[in-house]
């Protein structure tokens, strides 16, 4: 308004929310999301069944794969969402905790704006807490030092972020070879150690059971050979990695070839096999018995192989080749003319297996493979997908803590002992920071209480056994969903990775205090687009009164 007259900045039909009003839908649509996967944590959480928009169904408790298959329109919401593929992809575990844990924060904060604390001091408050959170979880006595030799220790945290998914009684096995994998790939830069879990190819196939999965010390290529008399079994494979193609190229501007006689057609056609035939006495010269191509190989090119006894493949993903590349040793080459003898690579054996009706290349007995394969089996699709999920987190979990080489007790014993540390830490502060940090201290033990909540135990009760144990020194008591009862974490195997705890923290608080931050929601999606929709719909048809 200005001298009476009203002014217009934003297109009509803008929908604008502002102040508190703002903060409150944010915070509403966050939680949303918080409550929709927060029956899924730990161990007896519950499933969730997710039909999208072409009638596919993924039945899953994995908290970022919930998250990304729904559809969700609510920027707020949007944000919760990023967190967990946040998590997912930076340590593979810890989804679920850190989106509830997240709802948690803004549902305390929410009850300080209404008692006019400024968010801005909410948000310092939770940074100072954090910060003082994962300090707490690094003292003595509750970190545990993790040697990356230390299988046992590796399989137990493996163990723990597949506990609650549905891999039945398989969690041992899946385990132990998720360990393997993971030292398979692990190597040292700069004096630590650093896993790629992208080097760690996952295929799927369903038919058998879960205990049929099984790791491959080399890489499993889902193609078959091009050529039905080229050999099935390639002993002391020297492979050629070709990222160009083994055919005669077409000329990069329109040409016209007039042929008069029938012997300028035999010509022309001699010709082209002549140049095909010298492509694959190249490959032949270096001395090459097994072939994989990322582009396509032509038909007088395989018979030409398939001769020679060269087993090719054609058509390889370029994610495969590098994977082949680092299994090897092989050298990806753009051009036949640049191949050399020293850019082969060696496997005691390629040879063409089917499974589950397919047939697949299998390049066997990599030396010091720095890529290998775990093949994934189940009785169905649905089985097979939640075991490739379970997979995944048992990667990541094992892969992060062998490069910290730091550990901590799970079910919830990090979050009591945090938050213990936190209420003690808050009278420190003073001021209204200490209301914020003792809000945080507070959403801490929500997960806890959601694990005893999913496991049908006294929430409450858990609770006050948890602090009174964890005041006693018992720092490594949590709960034991099985028995229903606290116990010492370290005695029943339920171990996680430091990381995992410490992305959570720093997950929920960036998203808490990034939602805090907005005052002001302007929505251009107005009236006018809706109406111009309308018009754009064709008018239904009207048919006569009889």
């Amino acid at each position: 308004m200005l001298g009476g007259v009203p002014v217009l900045i934003l297109k009509e039909g803008t929908r604008r929310e502002r102040g508190k009003e703002a903060q409150k839908n944010n915070i509403a649509a966050a939680r949303a999301v918080a409550d929709a996967v927060r029956t899924t944590l730990g161990p007896r959480g519950m499933d969730k069944m997710l039909v999208d928009t072409l009638g596919d169904i993924t039945i899953t408790n994995d908290g970022a794969t919930i998250l990304k298959t729904i559809d969700i329109v609510h920027p707020a919401a949007k944000m919760m969402v990023e967190v967990a593929k946040a998590q997912d992809q930076e340590v593979g575990d810890g989804t679920t905790t850190a989106v509830v844990l997240a709802g948690e924060l803004l549902k305390y904060a929410e009850e300080l704006i209404d008692s006019n604390v400024h968010p801005t001091i909410i948000i310092k408050g939770y940074r100072m807490a954090v910060e003082k959170a994962i300090e707490s979880l690094k003292q003595e006595g509750f970190a545990i030092k993790v040697n990356p030799d230390d299988e046992e220790t590796l399989k137990k945290i493996a163990i723990t972020a597949m506990t609650g998914k549905n891999v039945g009684g398989a969690k041992e096995h899946l385990a132990d070879i998720a360990v393997k994998a993971v030292k398979y790939v692990a190597r040292e830069v700069d004096g630590k150690l650093k896993v790629d879990v992208d080097d760690i190819k996952i295929v799927k196939k369903h038919g058998g059971g879960v205990t049929d999965t099984e790791i491959i010390n080399g890489i499993i290529i889902d193609k078959e050979k091009v050529h039905p008399r080229m050999p099935t079994i390639v002993r002391n494979a020297k492979i050629a990695l070709i990222n160009a193609p083994l055919e005669i190229k077409k000329t990069e501007f329109d040409a016209k070839i007039q042929i008069r006689s029938p012997e300028q057609i035999k010509a022309f056609i001699e010709q082209e096999e002549k140049e095909l035939k010298k492509m694959v006495d190249r490959i032949r010269e270096v001395g090459a018995n097994v072939v994989f191509c990322q582009k396509g190989i032509d038909d007088v090119a395989q018979h030409f192989m398939a001769k020679y006894g060269i087993y090719a493949v054609r058509r390889v993903k370029k994610s495969d080749m590098e994977k082949l590349s680092k299994a090897t040793g092989a050298r990806i080459v753009t051009s036949l003319d640049d191949l050399s003898p020293e850019d082969l690579g060696e496997a005691e054996l390629v040879e063409e297996r089917k499974v589950a009706d397919e047939k697949m290349t299998f390049v066997l007995g990599c030396k010091n493979p720095k890529s290998v394969t775990i093949l994934v089996r189940g009785g169905t699709e649905h089985v097979v997908d939640e075991v490739e999920r379970s997979i995944h987190d048992a990667l990541r979990v094992v892969g992060v803590t062998l490069e910290d080489g730091l550990a901590v007790p799970g079910g919830g014993a990090p979050e009591i002992e945090a938050s213990l540390a936190l209420l003690k830490y808050a009278p420190k502060v003073g001021g209204k920071e200490q209301i914020a940090i003792e809000a945080f201290a507070r959403a801490l033990e929500s997960i806890p209480k959601a694990l005893a909540e999913n496991a049908g135990l006294d929430p409450i009760k858990i609770l006050i056994e948890l602090r009174k144990a964890h005041e006693e020194g018992k720092k490594t008591y949590g709960i034991d969903v099985v028995e229903g009862k606290i116990r010492d974490m370290l005695e029943i195997n339920v171990i996680e990775p430091f990381r995992v705890k410490k992305h959570a923290f720093e997950s929920a608080r960036e998203v808490a205090t990034m939602v805090l931050r907005i005052d002001d929601v302007i929505n251009a999606k107005g009236e006018e687009k809706k109406e111009e929709k309308e018009k754009e719909k064709p008018e239904t048809p009207k048919f006569p009164e009889f």
